[in-house]
């Protein structure tokens, strides 16, 4: 009998014989190799081979008695002793010299195949049940990496036989009910792509927390993969949008920086895994491991391969792959392949989730105004200080006085936000809605009410007044599945401003992105002012060394501003794909910007910030207009090199049409003019603005009406004041009627008008008059979108 077959000979119908690992190998190089995807050769022991070693040496029923005991796997110590033992068994096996000579006879003929005497190969176990459709077997077997002679490939072949018992697959395959011993190891043996001196990594064809299915997830590192597999360090992540990228576009959405200080590399001695790991140099530590034109090259594999891999199996394949590139010849290689277990069998539909308090009399510790309409559970942590932002772990309560921009990472974090100031539009309550976690603010006394490190809960399911509750208090979810949501009367957009919320939103049954806020963007991944960027030679030393920290990847401070605002606000436009998505340029105030690092070198200090130089007064101001060309520069990119011409731009706080003409002038000179497939939008949140919304509808394709600025103007309050916060109401008169007079304006003059303010989202009665008088939009909070689809209008 022939235990040993080339890969090439192999396919998918092998599952049983080789495992889905080497299946998967031999379907590649038999189907995609004339598609252009290179996969190293090699050869395969089949499962019949790991039977004949068992029955030679007569140790099943050792086996067996070893494997009995295990009813379960909580005990850790019954597993890990009965793995340990039926690994010696088989690693202490001989081979018979029949099977030996086989393996001795392939792995010379590989050796000649690649002009070698003793070529570099890597020993992978295969089982006979893994990568199925249904079931993952990946990472619970050994792979032993540059492995040398023909009797250094056979001692590894036994201790890849000896790896279906490790403790991790024992104790999968007690949780999913498979038996030890209905299944057999395969093992590959493939030729060694010499990532060692250059990169290797993973990849997905798909999200793998959202489950959205036109992404390309890429995990890159120095060295062989081996050290990305165990976990020790944080590789470079990229992101790829499949639709573009079939347009010959370069989607990349996203390049994320990682912590690669270290990598595997070739001992030099021969023999058995013969692998060290080595420091990775400063610079290369500082530098993205793949250069774009790669990045691409390995999303066209995954779309290719999930497209071969749905064909086969008949049904959509998303992958989970493995990629290495070799450093002699530069090329890039697949190294295994197999099907996504997780995203792919979920075919559950989306749905709406609603809280309720199980508990009718929980103690009230302190009050606010709700944002959002969750309720969530978690210990408290008392923030006084930035400085003391470290100590928020994961799902925390965070109780502070206000937060900034610079809180977003640790906002990240939280179960629930806690402020004593601010109101219904302040920076927690944005960003709260945005993160989709409860928040209260404007909560009179918090610090001192609320004590440090104490279980609380906080209820923002009661209406517009939220409460902090002692201790954990029961609470239900009920879902509502969306299908059965009925189409609303307008078109249902949403605001966002965190684009790592993109794909999970995109299921929610809306008509577009009403609000794109980039002002979140810059804070959070940008963190540098613009005009820093363009200076930097100019900063003191401290705030150059940050600077060129965060740059080092880039060419320059220019390219790393647009690069990383294009990318960002890409993720957004691709998650929603080809629905519209409005981003509106910057509208930081001063003393928001110079929040960003050097941002006390440009930014004048203002009495009153919320009425000072913001929005289009900035974007033509010698202080700010070389970085809102940057701004321009960055969207014509997104549109232009990354395909998204769903995108469309939006200026915000236009005081006059002077002013809307000057700020024309300078985006049209960027390659954004108007046009049939590149629209521009105003803001409409000034009194000024729907007194002369006639003059701006020959400028603009459109306005957005922004109630939080409008009431404010209108009512002469700071919107960031708690202290007035009792008179900041949309729902007042002279409020309302300028919207209803916006409105009716814009469609005498047949152009379109939504609204992205916070009005619709908070008051119900507000958005059945907008609705009457003829809106084209409500553009809400994500939080907001399907409570305000479950009512009647």
């Amino acid at each position: 009998m022939n235990y040993v077959k080339p890969l090439d000979q192999i396919s998918l119908k092998d599952v049983k014989k080789v495992g889905g690992k080497n299946a998967s190998l031999g379907y590649m190089i038999q189907t995609l190799s004339r598609e252009g995807v290179l996969v190293p050769h090699g050869f395969a022991l089949t499962a019949d081979a790991y039977w004949y070693v068992i029955e030679h040496n007569k140790i099943l029923e050792q086996l067996q008695s070893t494997m009995k005991p295990l009813a379960s796997s909580h005990n850790v110590s019954a597993v890990r002793i009965a793995g340990k033992k039926a690994r010696r068994l088989i690693e202490q096996v001989m081979f018979p010299e029949d099977l030996e000579q086989e393996i001795t006879d392939a792995y010379h003929a590989l050796c000649k195949q690649y002009h070698m005497k003793e070529c570099d190969v890597a020993v992978r176990s295969s089982a006979t049940a893994e990568d199925s459709p249904e079931a993952s077997f990946a990472g619970q077997q050994e792979t032993f990496l540059n492995v040398t002679g023909a009797e250094h490939v056979i001692h590894a072949c036994k201790k890849s036989m000896a790896s279906l018992f490790t403790d991790r697959a024992i104790v999968y395959r007690l949780e999913k009910g498979f038996d030890h011993f209905s299944m057999a190891i395969s093992v590959g043996i493939q030729k060694m792509v010499r990532a060692d001196l250059a990169t290797s990594g993973v990849m997905f064809s798909i999200d793998t927390e959202s489950g959205f299915k036109d992404s390309v997830l890429i995990d890159a590192t120095y060295g062989l993969g081996e050290m990305l597999v165990q976990g020790k360090i944080i590789p470079d992540e990229y992101c790829v949008y499949k639709p573009m990228l079939v347009q010959k576009k370069q989607p990349i959405v996203k390049k994320k920086l990682g912590a690669k200080t270290k990598k595997y590399v070739y001992a030099n001695r021969r023999g058995f895994t013969t692998i060290k790991p080595v420091a990775v140099s400063r610079q290369k530590q500082q530098a993205f491991c793949l250069t774009d034109t790669q990045i691409l090259q390995l999303a066209e594999y995954a779309i290719v391969i999930e497209k071969s891999y749905t064909e086969a199996y008949k049904r959509w394949m998303p992958m989970d792959i493995e990629w290495a590139q070799d450093g002699r010849d530069g090329k890039l290689y697949i190294l295994q392949a197999r099907p996504e277990t997780i995203h792919s069998q979920n075919k559950k539909d989306v749905t709406y989730t609603r809280y309720e308090l199980e508990s009718k009399q929980p103690r009230i510790l302190a009050h606010g105004t709700s944002i959002g309409q969750g309720i969530a559970t978690g210990t408290s942590r008392v923030i006084r200080s930035s400085k003391q932002m470290h100590i928020v772990k994961q799902g925390d309560i965070i109780v502070t006085r206000m937060t900034d921009p610079d809180w977003v990472p640790v906002m990240k974090k939280a179960a629930a936000i806690i402020t004593e100031s601010g109101g219904a539009t302040c920076h927690a309550a944005i960003v709260s809605r945005e993160l989709g976690i409860p928040a209260l603010v404007g909560v009179e006394g918090a610090l001192q009410k609320l004590k440090q490190a104490k279980k609380v809960t906080v209820d923002c399911s009661q209406g517009k007044t939220g409460y902090v509750y002692q201790g954990a208090v029961k609470f239900i979810k009920k879902q509502i599945a969306i299908k059965k949501l009925k189409k609303p009367p307008v078109d249902i957009m949403i605001n966002l401003g965190v684009p790592d919320r993109a794909y999970a939103l995109s299921s929610l049954p809306v008509a577009g992105v009403g609000l794109a806020r980039i002002e979140f963007i810059i804070t959070d991944g940008i963190k540098v002012h613009p005009m820093a960027l363009l200076n930097i030679s100019k900063m003191d030393v401290v705030t150059r060394k940050k600077i060129n920290t965060l740059t080092a990847p880039y060419t320059s401070g220019k390219a790393y501003f647009i690069e990383r605002l294009s990318q960002e606000v890409g993720t957004i436009a691709a998650a929603f794909y080809p629905r519209p998505v409005l981003v509106r340029f910057s509208d930081f105030k001063s003393n928001e910007y110079r929040n960003l690092i050097g941002g006390e070198f440009f930014e004048p200090i203002e009495a009153n910030p919320m009425l000072g130089l913001r929005g289009a007064s900035r974007y033509y101001s010698p202080l700010y207009k070389d970085a809102f060309v940057l701004e321009c520069a960055a969207m014509r990119r997104v549109r232009e090199v990354m395909g998204f011409d769903n995108v469309h731009v939006m200026v915000p706080f236009v005081r006059t049409v002077k002013e809307a003409r000057e700020v024309l002038k300078i985006i049209a000179a960027q390659g954004l003019e108007r046009s049939k497939i590149q629209k521009i939008f105003m803001m409409c949140e000034l009194p000024a603005n729907v007194h002369d919304l006639k003059e701006y509808v020959r400028l603009f394709d459109g306005f957005s009406i922004g109630s939080n600025d409008l009431t404010q103007l209108t009512l002469g309050i700071d919107r960031d004041s708690e202290l007035v916060a009792n008179i900041d109401d949309e729902n007042n008169t002279a409020v309302l009627a300028l919207m209803e007079q916006a409105i009716a304006t814009a469609k005498q003059s047949k152009s379109y008008i939504g609204i992205c303010g916070q009005a619709p989202s908070d008051h119900p009665e507000i958005a059945r008059n907008l609705i009457k008088w003829g809106i084209d939009s409500l553009s809400l909070n994500p939080d907001a979108v399907l409570t305000f689809l479950l009512k009647k209008y």
